[in-house]
């Protein structure tokens, strides 16, 4: 299974940490690794090797079929269901790695870092690039976005994806957060919502 997440997808979001609004030549893709993947609402434990880990609530879609080379038009059939993911970043790490040019690997792919939350199919909605999203902390509501602000549609990023990957089937794609990122603490209850269901539900320790 392999974890993809896709950087500066919101514009909010890009000057929000840039301070301009800004639209990638490409998609900005990283990977987590697989020990990344925190589900069935276990809990998220803060790395003491960092000063600060910041939330990103995101849609995630879950591939269901092998795929190489996806035209864009074709690339719907590829994913199944999408739900409520967080992306934690290191983000003091972050900051200095793209100060320096250096790779996202561990300040994104680190153990626990790609928390999902639970598949709906992607029937169950009129259209999946129309989407509302938040998230809750503390019964607190710190981000909201909706699917239709992906500077990179769902689509448009499985076939890019798709010219340097094979897709295999169960292999996630995390689509980007939108404006609202912050840091974490011990004893926070994070709570993410799809439409009105609640998909995402765990505490940080």
């Amino acid at each position: 299974m392999k974890i993809f997440g896709v950087g500066m997808n919101y514009i909010q979001h890009n000057k929000e940490l840039d301070g301009a609004l800004y639209k990638p030549e490409h998609p900005v893709i990283f990977t987590k690794a697989d020990s990344a993947l925190l589900k069935d609402r276990k809990p998220f434990f803060i790395p003491d090797w960092c000063q600060r880990v910041d939330y990103e609530a995101e849609v995630v879609v879950r591939i269901c079929r092998l795929g190489k080379g996806i035209p864009a038009r074709f690339a719907h059939r590829y994913y199944d269901a999408v739900t409520v993911g967080i992306d934690f970043t290191a983000r003091d790490m972050q900051e200095e790695a793209r100060k320096l040019g250096n790779p996202w690997t561990i300040c994104k792919g680190f153990d626990g870092s790609a928390a999902i939350g639970e598949w709906v199919e992607k029937e169950k909605f009129r259209d999946v690039q129309a989407l509302d999203f938040h998230l809750d902390i503390n019964g607190q509501t710190v981000q909201v976005g909706n699917t239709c602000e992906m500077l990179y549609k769902i689509d448009e990023l499985i076939a890019y994806l798709s010219q340097f990957f094979t897709l295999k089937t169960g292999d996630l794609l995390y689509t980007g957060t939108p404006v609202g990122v912050g840091p974490v603490k011990i004893d926070d209850h994070l709570e993410g919502f799809l439409e009105d269901r609640k998909v995402l539900d765990f505490t940080c320790k």
